[in-house]
């Protein structure tokens, strides 16, 4: 069944939305992840616009976020002051975001710069989540190996402005976890992606969070950050196309809440070199996809209306 989608300016089956909308729901629910890392090149390879997939992926993270949160929240595994202070670092950051956003849109770079930035991010997170995750899997198959500490404390444990994480039992900075958040918001207004894949890892190495805590409490900050994101991004850069979002969240929404449940039959090390190995593939196909010849060498499109 094919749909139009106005913004987006194409036409596409709707079963295979609704598809890759409860894809990408179940590993937010799998991974505490918000899933745009995979979604917004997905929707790329299907003939979106980039600008488009960004600014509409913002909406399915949020419906994606909150399915897969209410199963971490019934397992009491939401450190929610600790999630609120990584959500008032995000909003700054998705502020920024949308304003750099506008900017290389204006000037007519947005989707090379996207795709650029998909590729280097996506490639160096991706291996070094791979590298440790195959040293940790080594590392669990010999019991007389030493295991180091979660984290070591180092000079950003030092800064000011202490407070106490009861949940997580931390006593930290509250500017990591906000700076945490404020990378975060930019990632989710730049490049539609929650952020889940660099902050999970953030977040157990820099804040030292108990793993059983990170999932929750990432997809719980995420919630609002993406929600801003998807409000800034439909005011200011008119890239929100609720077509397309409708049917992302509706499959989004499903596929969290099989991969909260999931979750729970996975080792901290298998999920992570999972995702590291799914990243890596997205990774690989952004840039054959950029350096490769396209098929159509030119195109011709109007100019936005004033």
């Amino acid at each position: 069944m094919q749909v139009y989608l106005p913004i987006a300016e194409i036409s596409v089956n709707a079963i295979l939305l609704l598809g890759l909308g409860g894809v990408v729901g179940f590993l937010s629910g799998l991974f505490g992840v918000g899933g745009g890392f995979l979604m917004t090149p997905l929707l790329i390879f299907i003939g979106v616009p980039p600008a488009v997939a960004v600014g509409t992926q913002a909406n399915q993270l949020v419906g994606a976020s909150v399915s897969g949160v209410l199963g971490h929240w019934r397992r009491r595994n939401v450190d929610v002051r600790l999630g609120t202070v990584m959500m008032i670092g995000g909003a700054f950051g998705t502020a920024l975001g949308v304003w750099v956003f506008g900017v290389l849109q204006q000037v007519g770079q947005i989707d090379l710069a996207i795709s650029i930035m998909y590729v280097l991010f996506l490639g160096v997170i991706s291996s070094l989540m791979l590298w440790e995750s195959v040293r940790a899997l080594l590392r669990g198959r010999n019991p007389a190996a030493v295991r180091s500490k979660l984290h070591h404390h180092t000079w950003l444990h030092g800064l000011p402005f202490k407070m106490r994480f009861p949940r997580s039992r931390l006593y930290i900075s509250a500017l990591l976890p906000a700076g945490i958040g404020f990378v975060g918001g930019m990632l989710v207004a730049i490049m539609g992606i929650g952020g889940g894949f660099l902050l999970v890892p953030a977040m157990i190495y820099l804040l030292g969070m108990p793993t059983a805590l990170v999932a929750g409490t990432s997809l719980f900050q995420i919630i609002f950050t993406t929600g801003i994101a998807a409000f800034m991004q439909a005011t200011f850069n008119q890239t929100v196309d609720v077509m397309l979002a409708l049917l992302l969240l509706v499959g989004g929404v499903v596929g969290a809440q099989f991969g909260s449940r999931a979750g729970t039959r996975l080792r901290g090390e298998q999920a992570r070199a999972l995702l590291a190995l799914m990243v890596l593939a997205v990774a690989v196909k952004l840039l054959v996809d950029l350096v490769l010849r396209p098929e159509d060498l030119y195109s011709i499109t109007l100019p936005p209306s004033t």
